[in-house]
This record gives structure tokens, sequence and C-alpha cells, in this order.
């Protein structure tokens, strides 16, 4: 009996993480599109934004240190593939009654005291998070111009600091998209802070 309920404890656990596994877009899918607000109060709606490759969809914050630690290299990326045609989205998924630091307003004066150039919009209702399955901020999803995801994860392998960084995993992602490849990886970690989701 001992044995048996530990076999099931076993399998419950593998279910929960294979269910874990399973949750948002998964590398090929297509995402589906959606509209959010931005800072300057104007609607961005995802496939109207993409560049001609596509677009790098970076859900973020004003508050967490990783993220913030990520601005400026957030901006750069920005800048430099904007003009290939794949512009940065940066999408706040925070439920400011959880972190004050992340309302609309605080967005907006974060976005003007950087003087962001990218769009930095508002999940208010905690609906496209869930659905590319981001954990983290800052956690990033490349997107091609077909609304198929084909990368997720982190911004690059050093983020302490932007001297240390060896490999930009999304330019890396947007230069094999380019050349008719799959990213290599596709996946990897992103670190940062847990999303703050609503409660209830």
């Amino acid at each position: 009996m001992k044995y048996l309920t530990l076999a099931t404890l076993l399998l419950v656990g593998l279910m929960s993480l294979t269910i874990a596994e399973d949750l948002g877009y998964q590398i090929g899918d297509t995402v589906d599109d959606f509209t959010l607000t931005g800072v300057d109060d104007k609607a961005i709606t995802l496939s109207d934004y993409m560049g001609e490759g596509g677009a790098v969809v970076i859900f973020t914050c004003n508050t967490c240190p990783w993220a913030v630690g990520y601005e400026d290299r957030i901006q750069e990326l920005h800048t430099s593939l904007a003009e290939k045609g794949w512009p940065v989205l940066a999408i706040n998924p925070n439920d400011p009654e959880i972190k004050p630091g992340d309302s609309f307003a605080a967005m907006q004066t974060r976005a003007a005291d950087k003087a962001f150039t990218f769009p930095y919009v508002f999940d208010d209702k905690q609906e496209v998070f869930p659905a590319f399955g981001a954990t983290k901020t800052p956690h990033v999803f490349v997107v091609d111009k077909d609304m198929q995801l084909r990368y997720a994860g982190g911004i690059d392998d050093s983020p302490q600091s932007a001297d240390d960084v060896q490999i930009n995993y999304i330019e890396a992602a947007v230069a094999a998209i380019a050349k008719g490849e799959n990213p290599d990886p596709a996946t990897t970690k992103a670190i940062g802070c847990g999303i703050k989701a609503k409660r209830g």
C-alpha cells in the first residue's frame, strides 16, 4: 500500500509537470493577435505593428531589478532591429494592486524618463502573458511575420552585466530566421522576477 501511494504521488507530480510545460505557446505555434494600450494612450495591435520580419515581444515592467537592468539593452535592440524589420514591443503584465509601481501612470512616467522609442503597453486584463506562457520579467518571444513563435526565453546570456554578453539570443534568432533557418537555441531560460498575477 505504501508503494502504491508513492507511485500515485509520483504520477500526479509528473502529470503536473507536463501540464506546466504545456502552458502557453510552443515553438512553431501560431500566436493569436492582440490589442493593448500603450503609454501614449494609443491602441497597438500586434499584427499591425509587425515589421517585415516580425516583432520581438518582451514582457517587462518598472519594478523588477532584472527588467530595469535590461532597459538600455532593450532600447538598443529596438534601435538596431527595427530597421531590419523586427521592432520591439514591450508589455507590462503585472497587476498594479500587487505592484503599485507597475501602474499605467507609473509606466507613462518610466517611459518618459527613459525616453523609450519602442511602444510600452499594458496587459491590464492579464490575458496576453498567459497565452504566451510568460513567467518572468523580462521574458522574450520572437514572432515572425506569419505570427509564428520562433524563439522564447532570455534576452542574452548575461543578465547581470551587459559587458559580459557573449550571445545575444534575440539577435541570433533574428539572424537565423533571416537566413531561412530555425533559431538555435529556440528556447532558453528567462531570468527575472515572477509575473504578479491578479489574486483570486
